[in-house]
């Protein structure tokens, strides 16, 4: 299983979301110094769940890290978060 299926599949039972959006970057990052170049290093996920009702943006992080735990700073390298309860507007 890839790291992006690996991804989609912890965060779909952990958060039930309505919207969620992989994005493999690593290809943008190939050579960088500190890139594993294996492909699957550097991410940008969205998701849009019910559990982030109420909960602050570092919260929501929280929910999304450790729900991924053991990827991130394993697997994954880099990983930028959009977090948001479903009626907020996505910019």
């Amino acid at each position: 299983m890839s790291v992006e299926q690996r991804i989609r599949e912890k965060l779909m039972i952990a958060l039930e979301p309505s919207r969620l959006d992989v994005i493999n970057e690593s290809q943008m990052h190939a050579g960088h110094r500190s890139s594993p170049g294996t492909g699957e290093s550097h991410f940008r996920v969205l998701v849009v769940a019910p559990a982030f009702e109420g909960k602050s943006r570092v919260e929501r992080h929280r929910l999304v890290t450790e729900a991924l735990k053991g990827e991130v700073g394993g697997a994954i390298h880099a990983l930028a978060l959009a977090t948001f309860a479903p009626g907020e507007k996505i910019p």
